[in-house]
């Protein structure tokens, strides 16, 4: 999201030369470049105004000191000033969910048709359930039977209780009856999926008022699609006058080049963003971190991020398995591989790495087409799957017809199944020079692999 901004940021950088200090003159055109990059990212005009006075505000007269460059300069009272007005101005702990009440404490989940409420609750049921929490999910859109029937089953798909409904029930009856039952089984949460409409209608807001003065929530959050645009800033309005939101969250943010409700959306209910969805997978919700979301914004992509992925999404006793395989002096093969690549896929693939890290990372990369390398690497897990236990314990049994016999299972040429042996190698031969602790054999062996030549 936000690469225009970016990139025009990243541009406007260049334009400064070197000055003691930031003044009106060295500033108005990167200003300006901000400007319209947030305007072209459907941030609505007020918010853009507020922003572009607090930075001028502050950067004004501003000293360059040390190394810094006043472009640098401009761009930490940039990050400075991104964080304030998406988040950080509320506090360290303004995100993180107030769920300190007599149990069940209780979720109500707000928004329009097609905002992902549905697919939020269930992925905000999974976030819980890692966090420990015994959590009950139900439905109350007793207008659309699909609706009950996707919580079912996205609710199995993550194992988590949903308590049943239909559509000839009444939404507080079957909200009532969700508490006395998660009272009684003394679950920790009761996250309420609401009904939603194509466009706010007074029937609506009376239902969920309704709903949210019989059940008052602990948690009453607003789901937004980022990809609104400007009509996200009425659909904000509307709730927050109706409902007493607690907080937001942004879905569809993998989806959307311009991202603009992240910025408006705060602005306008004054309300913390507290998670975002980064995919439609149901474990594409993450906590929502101001500092490293502007971060993001500008280009320096979100490292902390990329190690709590690695630490919730690797296993460790595989990593450890590994490490004491290699240390016993057994040789890397090709289960191992397929382990690594696995690995790779659950912390969201190229893709999903490649998004958290800094812009010059990205572009020392290259124009890597990403879809076309997790396709890729789906086909190397399908060719290591058609072969016997025996052969990925000893790939040099690998010769022409034990080939052409893996292609066929796997549905690809021979000359697939060489280079995925090819590769095996060279990631072999890194593991073997690990293993005698040679660095400089090592970075010799890294150049022949893709990419690092």
């Amino acid at each position: 999201m936000f690469d225009t901004l970016s990139e025009r940021l990243a541009r406007a950088v260049k334009t400064i030369r070197g000055e003691a200090r930031l003044t009106e003159a060295n500033t108005q055109e990167m200003l300006r470049e901000v400007r319209l990059a947030l305007l072209e990212a459907d941030v609505a005009l007020p918010v853009v105004r507020e922003f572009i006075a607090r930075v001028k505000q502050k950067a004004l007269g501003e000293d360059v000191v040390g190394n810094l460059s006043p472009g640098q300069a401009l761009v930490g009272v940039v990050q400075d000033k991104l964080t304030a007005i998406i988040g950080g101005d509320l506090g360290p702990d303004a995100q993180a969910l107030k769920l300190a009440v007599t149990p069940p404490a209780v979720i109500l989940m707000a928004g329009l048709q097609g905002a992902g409420k549905t697919t939020t609750a269930a992925k905000l049921a999974r976030y819980l359930k890692g966090q420990k929490k015994k959590v009950l999910l139900v439905s109350t859109d007793v207008y659309r039977p699909a609706a009950i029937e996707q919580l079912k089953t996205v609710a199995a798909q993550i194992e988590v209780e949903c308590f049943p409904s239909s559509t000839a029930e009444k939404p507080l009856e079957i909200a009532r009856a969700a508490v006395d039952w998660a009272k009684k089984h003394y679950f920790d949460v009761l996250i309420v999926d609401t009904a939603g409409r194509l466009a706010i209608d007074d029937e609506m807001m009376a239902e969920i008022r309704a709903l949210s003065s019989a059940l008052t929530p602990a948690e009453t959050l607003f789901v937004i699609d980022a990809m609104a645009g400007q009509d996200a800033i009425n659909t904000a309005r509307a709730f927050n006058e109706s409902l007493q939101l607690t907080g937001v969250v942004l879905t569809k943010l993998d989806g959307d080049s311009r991202g603009g409700a992240a910025l408006s959306v705060r602005h306008i209910t004054g309300k913390p963003i507290k998670f975002v969805g980064t995919s439609e997978k149901l474990d594409g919700l993450e906590p929502f971190h101001p500092e490293r979301m502007a971060s993001r914004v500008l280009g320096m992509g979100d490292i902390v991020a990329l190690v709590e992925d690695a630490r919730r999404t690797v296993d460790t006793a595989e990593a450890e398995k590994l490490a004491r395989k290699l240390k016993s002096g057994s040789r890397f093969d090709l289960e191992d591989f397929k382990s690594q690549l696995q690995q790779m896929r659950k912390m969201g693939g190229l893709e999903g790495v490649m998004d958290k890290l800094p812009a010059q990372f990205r572009a020392a990369a290259g124009q890597a087409d990403t879809a076309r390398a997790e396709k890729e690497t789906r086909r190397m897990e399908g060719i290591i799957n058609s072969m016997t236990p025996l052969e990925r314990a000893k790939p040099d049994l690998i010769k022409a017809a034990r080939k052409r016999r893996i292609a066929t299972g796997a549905g690809v040429q021979v000359q697939e199944v060489n280079r995925l042996l090819k590769q095996f190698e060279q990631m072999q031969t890194m593991m073997r020079q690990m293993q005698k602790g040679g660095l400089a054999k090592l970075m010799r062996g890294m150049r022949g692999m893709p990419g690092m030549r």
